[in-house]
């Protein structure tokens, strides 16, 4: 049984909380913390056993690491912004606690998606005895997991990998984003990478797509991006010659985005207005729905997956491994949408690997560093099963 520290309280936070709270067998005491106490409070009304609740501003290090010596966790799942990962992770540091998460450090000025800043604290957890997980979401999480598990189980050498994200969901807004609207725009609005023949190639934002006919729901449009688990399954797939990130997105949402960046509403640098310094996109984001609010409301499926060649037993062997979520469903069982349920369902169980002992070592680790079989087992348990498929 173990004691676990949630630092944010958005749609992920949410989603952790429920499923900590379901897990009584093993997180005996739970703690949900962030900036706005009032949400702790609204989503601890809701679950199905007491929790407390905390404010905690996770900008300041050493606020987050009293509020640590206060609660005693044996690890702290930050489900917060990417920008504060640097802070909680030097507060564990400090007083000696694991620390996960499920998206790697962004500087705040920059829209810089890469684990060098984290992977620099390597050396100083491995000193202090302790583990850092790091992208224990969806994808990144579980798609480098289908990896580890293919590699493991069905190949002998790992040649290609395109990881697939579709979202074919509606929730009746003309725009909106699936999670936090200045993360999701500056990942979006970045160029798309990839990795191919031993080094990164870059494409303009959205400019090479392909048509996928994703199961159980159709052909849709996917965009080539780059993402942050391509940076660590690069280092950890041993052979593999070329990897790739694509996501869906409508029509719709492609043309309201264009827009925005024309007009200049996704510009990161601070701007003048009225006397004052802006920031475009944090003014868009204050206008723009929550991403919490969305789940009432959201209509279909996601399907996200890994499509993997390479060879078994001297032959060449094609394999296709995805799960299919449904928001409906999501939102009846924990009142989020599918895309908080598969970040935050993953967060759950990577932190069982961690407070039960399945995943040990010192140091900063990616998941598929570890044994994926424990963490496999447990996903259609807690929710998010999957499938396989040999197209070979």
């Amino acid at each position: 049984m173990g004691k676990v520290l949630i630092i944010g309280a958005g749609g992920v936070g949410s989603v952790v909380a429920h499923k900590c709270a379901q897990a009584r067998d093993v997180f005996s005491d739970i703690t949900l913390a962030s900036r706005t106490l009032e949400k702790c409070e609204k989503i601890a009304a809701g679950l199905p056993r007491p929790i407390r609740t905390a404010r905690v501003d996770a900008d300041d290090s050493a606020r987050t690491a009293a509020l640590i010596y206060r609660v005693k966790p044996d690890l702290v799942i930050n489900v917060a912004l990417p920008y504060q990962d640097l802070s909680i992770m030097d507060a564990c540091l400090e007083t000696g606690v694991r620390y996960m998460d499920t998206a790697n450090y962004e500087p705040p000025e920059e829209a810089a998606f890469s684990y060098k800043w984290q992977w620099a604290y390597r050396e100083r957890f491995r000193r202090a005895g302790l583990t850092a997980l790091l992208g224990c979401g969806f994808d990144p999480g579980v798609t480098n997991i289908f990896c580890a598990h293919a590699l493991k189980h069905h190949f002998d050498e790992i040649f290609t990998i395109d990881i697939m994200d579709c979202n074919a969901g509606v929730h009746g807004h003309l725009f909106a984003t699936n999670f936090n609207p200045e993360i999701n725009i500056r990942e979006v609005s970045a160029r798309g990478k990839f990795w191919e023949d031993g080094e990164w190639k870059e494409t303009e934002p959205l400019s090479v797509h392909e048509t996928f006919d994703f199961p159980q729901i159709g052909d849709r449009e996917m965009y080539l991006m780059y993402h942050e688990e391509l940076e660590s399954l690069v280092k950890h797939v041993p052979g593999l010659r070329r990897i790739r990130f694509w996501m869906t997105f409508s029509q719709e949402y492609l043309t309201h985005l264009r827009v925005l960046k024309n007009v200049g509403m996704t510009r990161i640098d601070p701007v003048s207005f009225q006397g004052c310094e802006i920031v475009p996109l944090q003014f868009l984001k204050a206008l723009l729905p929550d991403p919490a609010s969305l789940a009432a409301n959201y209509r279909g499926k996601t399907n996200i997956g890994c499509m993997i060649e390479g060879v078994k037993g001297g032959k060449r062997r094609k394999y296709y491994i995805y799960n299919v979520c449904d928001h409906e469903s999501a939102y009846r069982e924990v009142g989020a949408q599918a895309i908080s349920y598969t970040t935050g369902v993953p967060a759950m169980i990577g932190a069982k690997m961690l407070v039960t002992g399945r995943w040990t070592g010192a140091g900063v680790f990616n998941v598929e560093q570890f044994d994926p079989d424990p963490f496999m087992a447990d996903l259609p348990h807690y929710g998010l099963p999957w499938t396989e498929v040999f197209l070979d």
